[in-house]
């Protein structure tokens, strides 16, 4: 779920990198000749309770209906949808200068707060961008490659949360893990004019959010687990209690292993090149980590 870069210019106003970035079966017809041995009322004679043949008069036994391929909450379905359309339009159907412009109004430009950056130049998205680009980053990506990976962890990670946490108070805890994965950047990068896009901190955050439960006795990943419904429903622990957890410790050292990894070498995904902004997705992980006990709605377990 790593985030992209490449390098694009225009004019002398600005250098730029683009980071991070069923069918059921017919019942079998039913023969209206009453066979030899079988009552006429339809009731199977004594010693054939047990017969499934079913007579004139009674109701067919359908087939158990089809499970989905996909199984996915509706809002990870409609996020999904809304990343891929936004790419679509962005990378098929507009022109250079139309994306470009894009990037800057709502991907997350640190330059923006810098006084010290092109004074007196209006940049895309006025002082609104200010604001907004916080979150709107998110919805952007810098390629095919970026925007199937995120939409692959999101299905993985974020679904298991969406099922907890509801509808609401999913997309709330997204937004305020991408949020805290711009201000970290932003501290982080004060004044650089390297535009961030893409959903990997919110991600990332979704990814840690789950971390807190899903590991649990009787958890999606938990030993004991139980049934599909319920599995998502054991209460977690404390951010502590939770660290004490080996399956967490070890996931969190995998997964920061991995990002810092990402920053020291500064791999480029996708094809582009460019470094990633591993530094987001930390932001993120630590605010979902920290923060989902504010949306859970199952009772914490203590100790």
């Amino acid at each position: 779920m790593p985030a992209v870069s490449f390098v694009r210019s225009r004019g002398d106003l600005i250098c730029l990198s683009l980071v991070r970035c069923g069918v059921d079966r017919a019942p079998a017809p039913v023969s209206r000749t009453v066979p030899a041995g079988i009552a006429p009322t339809g009731i199977a004679p004594q010693g054939n309770r047990n017969d499934r043949t079913r007579h004139p008069g009674s109701s067919p036994e359908l087939p158990p209906p089809s499970q989905p391929i996909f199984n996915l909450p509706p809002v990870i379905t409609w996020l999904a949808g809304i990343l891929i359309a936004i790419h679509v339009v962005s990378a098929l159907f507009l022109s250079r200068d139309a994306a470009f412009e894009l990037i800057i109004a709502f991907g997350f430009l640190p330059a923006r707060y810098s006084a010290d950056f092109l004074p007196g130049v209006a940049l895309p998205g006025g002082a609104g961008a200010d604001v907004w680009t916080f979150l709107t980053y998110a919805f952007l990506h810098g390629g095919w490659a970026h925007l199937f990976v995120n939409v692959l962890w999101m299905a993985v990670f974020g679904s298991a949360v969406a099922r907890r946490l509801g509808t609401l108070r999913f997309l709330l805890l997204s937004a305020l893990c991408a949020i805290s994965g711009a201000a970290l950047h932003l501290y982080l990068h004060f004044g650089e004019a390297v535009p961030m896009i893409g959903a990997s901190a919110a991600i990332s955050g979704q990814m840690a959010a789950a971390t807190r439960f899903v590991f649990q006795d009787g958890g999606p990943l938990g030993t004991f687990r139980r049934s599909d419904n319920a599995a998502y429903l054991v209460p977690a622990k404390g951010v502590v209690d939770s660290l004490a957890n080996p399956r967490v410790a070890m996931f969190l050292t995998v997964w920061f292993g991995i990002n810092l990894v990402f920053g020291l070498i500064s791999t480029p995904f996708g094809g582009s090149s460019g470094s990633v902004a591993w530094e987001a997705h930390i932001g993120g992980f630590v605010a979902g980590f920290a923060l989902f006990s504010l949306f859970d709605p199952v009772p914490r377990r203590r100790g």
